[in-house]
């Protein structure tokens, strides 16, 4: 679930607001594009040690689940000590694929945060989640937008790709297609399946950045697991307050950007005509990828 990913209504049903009612994040701090400052020195011993323990459990479940280029990129990065600084992380990321980051409060306006990835903007959010969160949280944090999302950013493919959702995002804005544009990033960027020589893998930051759906989504058998088309990713409902029913799978990141390059004009208007499909659907025909051993 990326920060700024109020893109489209699979964040519509989430609060912006923790518990106890307050903004996780200070907007009033943000400038037209909602973009902060990090204030990295404000952070604590407590959150630091807390990111070492959510790195620490995750590292321990990609070996054989993540696919390589994210173990390879994380392990480049070399984040395992403490919340990172993003101005150090752009530097690197800008010479490797000439994207940055850019620190966000939190959730941010459909439009702002397709502006960000069109211009090669990634936003990160600065606030970190709770102890008693260290399970589960509503609402992207940093741990989830740096982990989850940045280590793919650092391949070129990946990278033009989301470049290239940003600009589409910007388009079904005007088309009436923001809703079907939501669920494409969220069963590829979120929870996203590839093939490997090994098996199946991850590189979906939602799965990547959880302590349980990484193994729940490779290893049990109850879940679809159905080769990549984008029609079929844009008529199916997804889960936000559980494990998904369904993950799609792509071949590699080149049939990622290939078949998601096209102009969807012509695809919203045919899929603003059809009935949505449940999460747990498996139509007549399609392949249902068994569960990895």
């Amino acid at each position: 679930m990326n920060s700024t990913a109020s893109t489209a209504d699979f964040f519509a049903s989430v609060a912006t607001k923790s518990d106890s009612g307050a903004l996780r994040g200070d907007y009033t701090l943000a400038d037209q594009n909602f973009v902060v400052t990090q204030q990295w020195d404000a952070y604590t011993p407590a959150q630091h040690a807390l990111w070492r323990r959510l790195y620490e459990r995750q590292a321990k479940l990609i070996p054989g689940r993540a696919c390589d280029v994210f173990i390879d990129s994380l392990a480049a990065l070399d984040v395992s000590h403490g919340i990172p600084r993003f101005d150090q992380t752009s530097e690197a990321l800008y010479k490797a694929t000439g994207w940055q980051l850019v620190a966000v409060p939190g959730l941010v306006p459909d439009h702002t945060f397709f502006e960000h990835l069109a211009n090669r903007r990634f936003p990160v959010t600065v606030w970190l989640r709770e102890a008693h969160e260290f399970d589960y949280i509503v609402e992207p944090d940093v741990f989830h937008d740096f982990f989850g999302h940045v280590p793919l950013l650092f391949n070129s493919v990946f990278a033009d790709h989301l470049q290239e959702y940003g600009k589409g995002g910007l388009k079904a804005l005007k088309l009436d297609g923001l809703g079907l544009l939501a669920r494409l990033y969220w069963y590829t960027i979120e929870f996203g399946l590839i093939e490997s020589p090994q098996g199946l893998r991850v590189y979906g930051a939602g799965i990547l950045s959880s302590g349980g759906e990484i193994e729940h989504c490779l290893r049990n058998s109850q879940p679809r697991r159905i080769p990549f088309n984008v029609e079929r990713v844009m008529r199916t409902l997804y889960k936000i307050d559980s494990y998904q029913e369904t993950y799609f799978v792509i071949r590699d990141f080149e049939q990622l950007f290939e078949d998601t390059h096209p102009d969807f004009t012509p695809l919203y208007a045919h899929l603003n005509t059809l009935e949505a499909l449940p999460a747990n659907s498996l139509l007549a025909g399609e392949i249902n990828l068994p569960a990895s051993p």
